[in-house]
């Protein structure tokens, strides 16, 4: 019996678990219950699957067991053929049905392709056919590979189906011929040809793939294009790819492939030229162009015209493709007869790659340049052959046959010149000895005259993609007229072919209008603000970046102004841009430019190239200087240095920062160079001079004492006797090229000569001296020329010019690349390229002789002493504010303009002291009586009194300081002296203009001068 509310109740949990249990007890338990539950449905389907596949192998095996039993039993039926193709890729059956073919004959196998089953015979073999092609490339050394080629041999050869089944035989052949190119036909070619070593050119089975790879250009009419296209374009991406592919091959294959390829032909791959080039990568572009060069060359002769253009345009494609050295890496040794080596000048290397990220802070990626392939050795050998003067030669011959075909000759040899820059000078020396001159004439006046780029109605239509086949013409003139101005003296430069003498290739009217047009495309190019298209951008019709472009058309046009600046055959004004800049706002920017780049003290000095980059209006200035008026770029130039001074903390009117040094009379020289050799000469310098008795001389130096301090030591330092400087015919000097001018000590004095003369520069102080144009062009790392040869030794000028004119055979004179020196009656000979001795001057390399030569003399042999002063140069001037003039330019700059004395601007900036005026009798006067000198008496005054006898670049008001007369008492037998130091003539107050032009003309002519009283 219970009793109510006392029985024992069960209690029962709902969620299935103890109350004991947790929440999270009972998820995780959960959770391993399904997971097993899914394991177990996972086996289980997977022992299915297993089983299943199992069941599968093991009926696999036993069709095949049954199709191989098949098969054997009808080796040759049809049955027994689809037995094989179903079984597949095993080698022993494809080996077996091979032999039988082989065996019963090629017309066994034939004879189907035109029963009542033909088409299913047709279907079948052609799969079985590919099973064997598939099997000889991925096993090419198999004992049954050949047995294999035999077969292909049977059903693609172009002669046998035709020879077994009559007219329909052709038909066969070309079905397997369109199903194997549908089907790598030659890529698998080339997989079996590159999988047998290079060394086993006796292989039986390279001359059957030869064979092959020949067969369908014999079996396809050209009318099929599609196919011959598709065949042709296999051919060159696959097997002419190949690296070496005539080193693989045995003689006998070689000769079949040269007799048998498709050149004739080739123009059907016109339009597919690029398709090509794409498909490659880049060591494969190479390896196709050394494997052309390896079979086209000895049949230019019997192509036609548009085969001719066509395989010139695929050579083109593929150099343009490639990078830039690529044919060239820096690891390769030249051969002698091809050796070209980097000239020792003072240039910029624009060449080089620059991180103008050094420079100044871009957002811009850069990116890296592409890396060069790796080349065999024999690969670059046979890459020669494009550069060689008999293909050049070659072309050049079978070109002029077909008229039509030259546009393409331009392109290729400036693609040949932009992929290999090395062997640049060489291609086009030959060709400037092979017939530059009527080249030049063909270009410009057939292409470059009517291209319309650079015209001055439209000169910034550079970029207009219509005009891309006129670059190839116009950058290969500009490549080709700059090599022959190397070697081309004034003589003939200026000369109009009278009388059998040496011409130019162009008149000069031509190339005036062609300068202009070269000014106009360099001038926009470097006005673009935005020179990041300039770097990046590409050229339409040529493998050039605007900046490549921008090069070679500024090498040019620098030679043809030099030209033009050393005797003028432009009209005024031709080389300015007036027309379209305002002067005004072009000085400002340029000043605000270069103060935005401007570097610190010691950093190394910007190129030309990264001052195009980051200014443009500095980039004209730098590059192309003369397009701005010479006026407007002094009046920069005072503002830069203006600038650097206040930049400085520069006070020219502060006594107490100045650099002191005592010279004496006598000895200004030696005292300037042990006092002020290490000075800071930018700050303003004050020299004490000691007289001949130990004496102090009096006076505070404003800065005319250091005028005639800097007028005493050039007499010193530049006296050709001291062994620093020598002269010229002309009395311009350039450094002793002689042994002792190389000592460190004379390098020493050269270092301290170009800081003085850069002091001038600075302080706008003229020197009375002159320097030889080519000595000049060092200071602005320009390279000399054959013409400036003639100023420093007449003698080798003329014997070089009669042999660049030389009509017999050079090799009579028995020249090498070798030049004589001789030094205090010591001769010694100097090879001008490394075993000179042993390379003959010839035909074909003469005009590489003549620039050797002359650079030798200009440049190389005063190298060391040329640097030397340029590095003191530098110090004082900024080298991109010197490369804003040329030589002519930079020597008015130093000793002012070599022209008539304004007599109306000289007395406008005249200061006068003591009783004198301007109204005064005496000054009246004194002008009547300057009015009546002739202009070699006016220089001679000018001289007397400022020591330099040319007035200043931009007239009197720029003389520091100014003209000055003051008088010097009333004794009428005295002379008219001068204090050259401060521009100042001490002149007596004469009574007669008679006694006044007598006294002067005597003092000024007997070479009275500097007088302390």
């Amino acid at each position: 019996m219970f009793i109510l509310g006392q029985e024992k109740r069960r209690r029962i949990n709902l969620g299935g678990a103890t109350s004991a249990s947790s929440h999270v007890d009972i998820l995780h338990q959960a959770k391993a219950q399904r997971s097993q539950r899914q394991d177990s449905r996972k086996r289980q389907e997977s022992a299915a699957h297993i089983q299943a596949w199992w069941r599968g192998v093991c009926r696999r095996r036993a069709v095949k067991r049954e199709l191989r039993l098949l098969f054997e039993a009808d080796a040759l039926g049809l049955n027994g053929l689809r037995a094989l193709v179903l079984i597949g890729r095993n080698e022993e059956v494809l080996a077996q049905w091979s032999s039988a073919v082989l065996q019963e004959g090629e017309g066994a196998i034939l004879q189907h392709f035109v029963g009542p089953e033909r088409n299913s015979w047709l279907v079948l073999v052609r799969r079985a056919a590919l099973l064997i092609l598939q099997s000889a490339a991925d096993f090419p050394q198999s004992q049954h590979t050949v047995a294999h080629l035999r077969v292909l041999d049977v059903l693609l050869s172009p002669s046998i189906a035709p020879r077994v089944l009559g007219p329909q035989g052709a038909e066969v052949t070309l079905e397997f011929t369109r199903y194997f190119l549908g089907h790598n036909l030659y890529p698998l070619l080339a997989k079996a040809i590159s999988g047998i070593p290079i060394e086993l050119k006796s292989s039986a089975a390279l001359p059957l793939i030869v064979l092959l790879l020949t067969y369908p250009f014999q079996t396809i009419n050209p009318a099929h294009s599609e196919l011959y296209i598709a065949a042709y374009t296999q051919l060159l991406i696959g097997p002419f790819s190949l690296p070496l592919l005539p080193n693989r091959l045995p003689l006998q294959s070689i000769t079949h492939i040269a007799a048998n390829f498709p050149l004739s032909n080739i123009s059907i791959l016109a339009s597919s030229i690029l398709e090509v080039v794409e498909a490659l990568a880049t060591e494969a572009r190479v390896h196709l162009l050394a494997n052309l060069v390896a079979f086209v060359p000895p049949r230019y002769a019997k192509l036609d015209s548009s085969s001719l253009n066509t395989i010139l345009q695929l050579f083109t494609a593929l150099m343009d493709a490639l990078p830039t050295h690529a044919l060239d890496p820096p690891s390769r040794k030249t051969s002698v007869a091809s050796r070209k080596h980097a000239l020792d000048d003072s240039s910029d290397s624009e060449s080089e790659s620059e991180d103008i990220t050094r420079v100044i802070a871009v957002n811009a990626f850069v990116p890296p340049p592409p890396p060069l392939p790796t080349l065999d050795a024999r690969t670059l050998t046979r890459l020669t052959t494009l550069v060689s003067t008999g293909h050049i030669t070659s072309l050049l011959t079978t070109t002029q046959r077909h008229p039509s075909t030259r546009p393409s000759l331009y392109a290729f040899v400036l693609s040949l010149c932009t992929v290999w820059p090395k062997q640049a000078d060489s291609v086009l020396s030959h060709i400037v000895v092979s017939n530059g001159g009527g080249i030049a004439r063909e270009l410009y006046k057939g292409y470059v005259r009517s291209s319309g780029l650079g015209s001055d109605d439209s000169p910034t239509g550079l970029t207009d993609p219509a005009r891309a086949k006129s670059w190839p013409t116009l950058l290969f003139l500009v490549d080709l007229y700059s090599t022959m101005l190397l070697t081309m003296g004034d003589d003939e430069f200026f000369s109009s072919g009278k009388n059998n003498a040496p011409r130019n290739p162009l008149t000069l009217d031509e190339l005036t209008a062609f300068s202009r047009q070269l000014r106009n495309i360099a001038f926009t190019l470097y006005w673009r603000e935005d020179q990041t298209d300039v770097q990046e951008g590409r050229v339409p019709g040529v493998a050039l970046k605007w900046e490549g472009v921008r090069e070679k058309v500024t090498k040019c046009l620098l030679a043809l102004h030099a030209r033009d600046s050393r005797k003028p055959f432009t009209p005024p004004g031709h080389w300015l841009v007036t027309a379209q800049i305002d002067m005004s706002s072009f000085i400002e920017a340029a000043v605000f430019e270069e103060q935005q780049i401007a570097q610190p003290v010691g950093a190394k000095a910007l190129t030309k190239r990264q001052i195009s980059y980051l200014s443009p209006r500095l980039g004209v200035l730098n590059n192309i200087p003369f397009t701005i008026p010479f006026e407007v770029r002094v009046s920069i130039l005072r503002n830069f240095i203006a600038n650097d001074m206040q930049n400085r903390g520069i006070d020219r009117h502060d006594l107490h920062r100045r650099a002191r040094a005592t010279v004496r009379r006598g000895h200004v020289a030696e005292d300037g160079f042990d006092k002020l050799g290490e000075a800071d000469l930018k700050q303003p310098i004050e020299i004490t001079f000691i007289d001949q008795f130990g004496e102090q001389e009096m006076g505070i130096d404003g800065g005319g004492v250091f005028k005639e301090f800097l007028t005493d030591l050039a007499k010193e330092v530049f006296d050709s006797n001291r062994g620093l400087w020598l002269v010229n015919k002309n009395n311009e000097l350039y450094p002793n090229p002689g042994q002792y001018a190389t000592e460190p000590h004379s390098l020493n004095w050269y270092r301290f000569i170009g800081r003085i003369l850069g002091k001038a520069l600075y302080e706008g102080i003229l020197v009375d001296v002159v320097f030889a144009s080519f000595f000049l062009a060092k200071w602005l790392g320009k390279q000399s020329f054959l013409d400036d040869l003639e100023s420093l030794d007449p003698e080798l000028y003329q014997g070089l010019v009669f042999l660049k004119h030389y009509t017999g055979d050079p090799e009579d004179l028995a020249l090498n690349f070798t030049i004589s020196d001789e030094e205090f009656g010591v001769a010694k000979t100097i090879e001008l390229v490394p075993h000179g001795s042993n390379i003959a001057v010839t035909r074909s390399n003469r005009l590489e002789y003549i620039h050797r030569v002359s650079h030798y003399r200009l440049t190389r042999q005063i190298k060391r002493q040329s640097d030397a002063f340029f590095e003191g140069l530098s110090d004082m001037i900024d080298v991109k504010w010197l490369r804003m003039f040329n030589q002519q330019e930079l020597q008015i700059l130093l000793g002012g303009v070599n022209t008539p004395v304004d007599l109306q601007d000289l007395r406008k900036h005249t200061n006068y002291g003591g009783l004198y005026a301007d109204d005064h009798p005496t000054i009246v006067a004194f002008w009547n009586v300057a009015n009546t000198l002739n202009p070699e008496q006016r220089r001679l005054m000018v001289r007397f009194v400022t020591s330099v006898g040319r007035p200043p670049l931009l007239g009197f008001k720029e003389l520091v300081p100014n003209f000055s007369i003051r008088d010097a008492g009333e004794d009428q037998s005295r002379l008219p002296t001068s204090s050259t130091c401060v521009n100042l003539l001490k002149l007596p107050r004469y009574k007669s203009e008679k006694v006044l032009k007598d006294k002067l003309l005597q003092a000024i002519t007997s070479g009275a001068g500097f007088d302390l009283s």
